[in-house]
Order: structure tokens, then sequence, then C-alpha cells
């Protein structure tokens, strides 16, 4: 997939976003900060974030399968049906809407959940731009043809 400068300074941008994501995901096995964190979701959502990070990058060199895009989407979408009822309860239950609680507890997870289901729409979000540039640049592209001279 070719792109303009515009288009690569964004997805190196969007490389650095996600890459951050996943940086920070380092921080949910503190024990200060989350109720009996889970080394296996900071791992999971560590490498969520990095692998759309990665796609960042491959995307402005190659052009990246659209099954492996499709899957991406798909994980997205896995985890925001996982989390949509924190997020639902969040917005909708008897406690008052928040994102900026201090710790999760067991108690009351609706915040990190909450912010997991924007985290995977934002990267849905993203994924998402990536399919419709590849399926956009693969119809601008010439076509050849199957006729060859004689």
């Amino acid at each position: 997939m070719k792109l303009t400068l515009i288009s690569t300074t964004g997805h190196f941008i969007a490389t650095v976003l996600f890459g951050t994501f996943a940086w920070v995901q380092i921080n949910d096995i503190d024990p200060a900060i989350y109720h009996e964190p889970s080394s296996l979701d900071a791992l999971l959502w560590f490498s969520f974030y990095l692998l759309i990070a990665i796609l960042f990058v491959v995307s402005v060199f190659r052009t990246i399968s659209a099954t492996i895009l499709i899957v991406a989407l798909t994980s997205c979408v896995v985890e925001m049906v996982i989390t949509g009822p924190g997020l639902f309860q969040n917005l909708f239950g008897e406690e008052n809407f928040s994102m900026t609680q201090v710790s999760m507890t067991a108690e009351d997870p609706r915040v990190e959940l909450t912010r997991e289901f924007f985290g995977a729409l934002i990267a849905f979000a993203a994924v998402l731009y990536l399919l419709i540039k590849r399926r956009t640049s693969a119809n601008q592209e010439p076509q050849k043809s199957s006729i060859s001279a004689p």
C-alpha cells in the first residue's frame, strides 16, 4: 500500500499511541492499584495493543492480509462483548458514572471494564481504518491485464 507522507506520519503516530497503550498495561499487575491483579490479563492486553501497533508499522511498508485485519477486528468485538456489561452497569447502574476511580476492586470492576471497552473500541476503529485503507488502495491500483502481447 502506497502512503502519502501525511498517512505515513499518522501511521507512526498510531504506532506510538498503541505502543503506549501496551506499555501502560504493565501497571495492571501492580497490587497497589488492582485488587488481585491478573498477570495473564495484563499480558493479553499488552499483546492486544502491541499487535495493533505492529499492524500500523507493517502497513507502512506492505499490504496487510485482509484475513489478519478481520481476525484483529473480531478480537476487538469479542473484547467489547466481554467488557460491555461493565460499561452498561457504569452508565445505567446505581452508582454514578466514573472512569477515574483510583483502583479497581473485585466488588466494583465496572470502571476497569469501561476503560477496557473504550480501549477495544479505539482499537476496533484503528483496525477498521486499516481495512478500509487497504480496500481503497487496492481499488485505486491499476488492474493488470490478463491479455499478453503476441
